[in-house]
């Protein structure tokens, strides 16, 4: 299943990276080629074949390994591990502790882990941590070589500039002498000879006019013609000097250019002709389009400004349906608010209801009101009573009363009599 998933996440990050290049441009797709000839270089300095292919019996990388190509063989999960272990290995080499991955951990762990310790040692992470879970690509190849960077600096490793081997040069430049020595030995081989003719029978001449001696015979030759053609046809390709074209010498150079101008020259001429006659053919195709463009223009003016007229229209009607749908955005958030409110209303109403459903309130009710119909029938029992005594104690007052009423009207009247 982890292969699978790390399948499917190399052919996204492939699509993904895809559309990356397209809008970089044509070169972004070859410059993870040369990080990674970088990179292997830098590995090799920290002497990686002895500290991590030894160690993890793995085989060495290729100068493309962590390249995401269609022209190169991909393995996403022998990739991820090999990037995890050297992360790992990269990262110790800096000073921090960090635990060599296994294949069965979690990648999205070791992702994490690796981006975590890149930003602690200043690199910058601008990208989301699934485009290493394929194991290559420039994302990848860009966290290994700074990781890389960091461990050479730990270790004081300072580039420096190359020195060049001067031998080679002077060999290169001994054998262009040579070459042009040949040269200029052949030309005066072949000029030598003529001149020393020309010599010898000047030489021959004065000595003859000078001596004015006539020869005793007169030569004849005795070989045959037939056999002297035959010899002749024999040695003539033995006879005939070749010099080899040497691309360094300036004179075939120079020939070149000669033909190279009259080919322009002739070609000029030709392309000329055309030329003029696209010209003319393109000024008068550029008349016949500003005159059909000044006639449509003038058939088209009336629909212009009603085209005109419909936008400023459009325009009002924009308008006011912004201010229209304002007045709904604020009735809406109002309904909200109504609607919040009413399903408090219910929900109260559901709890009331479910309480007036039960029956324990209504029997408890029941039980209540026998007992104050009780308590109200012995109130009116004592109440009686009390009554019942309050009238005998009225009565006892007005018997008293009216006792005493007559034994004062008694005295009075004997006391009149005695007077």
């Amino acid at each position: 299943m982890a292969a699978k998933c790390l399948v499917e996440i190399s052919h996204m990050a492939d699509d993904g990276r895809r559309g990356e290049d397209d809008e970089r441009g044509p070169g972004a797709q070859h410059q993870m080629f040369v990080v990674m000839e970088d990179l292997l270089d830098k590995l090799k300095l920290l002497d990686y074949e002895e500290q991590v292919l030894v160690k993890h019996n793995m085989k060495p990388l290729s100068r493309h390994y962590f390249v995401a190509s269609p022209y190169t063989a991909n393995n996403p999960g022998e990739q991820f591990y090999m990037f995890s272990v050297i992360a790992a290995w990269l990262i110790t080499l800096c000073g921090r502790p960090f635990e060599t991955p296994q294949e069965h951990d979690d990648p999205n762990a070791t992702v994490s882990n690796v981006l975590s310790q890149l930003r602690a040692l200043g690199g910058l992470v601008d990208f989301p941590p699934s485009k290493l879970k394929s194991g290559s690509g420039e994302h990848v190849c860009y966290v290994l070589d700074r990781l890389a960077e960091e461990a050479l600096k730990s270790r004081d490793f300072i580039w420096k500039k190359p020195l060049y081997p001067s031998e080679e040069l002077e060999e290169e430049s001994v054998m262009e002498d040579d070459a042009e020595l040949t040269l200029s030995k052949v030309e005066e081989m072949t000029e030598e000879p003529d001149e020393e003719e020309d010599v010898i029978d000047l030489e021959e001449l004065k000595t003859r006019s000078n001596q004015r001696a006539r020869p005793e015979m007169i030569l004849e030759s005795v070989t045959d013609s037939a056999e002297w053609n035959l010899e002749v046809e024999r040695v003539l390709p033995q006879l005939k000097v070749t010099i080899r074209s040497d691309v360094k010498d300036w004179r075939i150079h120079v020939s070149q250019m000669h033909q190279h101008q009259d080919g322009i020259k002739t070609s000029l001429k030709e392309a000329k002709g055309y030329l003029d006659k696209l010209l003319e053919e393109i000024s008068k195709t550029q008349e016949k389009v500003g005159s059909r463009e000044k006639y449509i223009n003038s058939q088209l003016e009336h629909l212009i400004t009603d085209y005109r007229n419909a936008q400023s229209k459009l325009s009002e009607a924009k308008e006011l349906y912004q201010q229209g749908s304002g007045g709904v955005t604020e009735r809406t958030r109002t309904l909200a608010e109504i609607s919040e409110e009413l399903e408090k209303v219910k929900q109260e109403m559901e709890e009331k209801g479910s309480s007036m459903s039960d029956g324990a309130p209504v029997v408890k009710i029941r039980q209540s009101l026998t007992k104050l119909k009780q308590e109200i029938q012995q109130m009116d029992v004592r109440m009686g009573v009390v009554e019942h005594t309050l009238l005998q104690a009225k009565l006892k007052e007005k018997n008293n009363m009216t006792r005493d009423m007559h034994a004062t009207h008694i005295t009075e009247t004997s006391t009149h009599t005695y007077l």
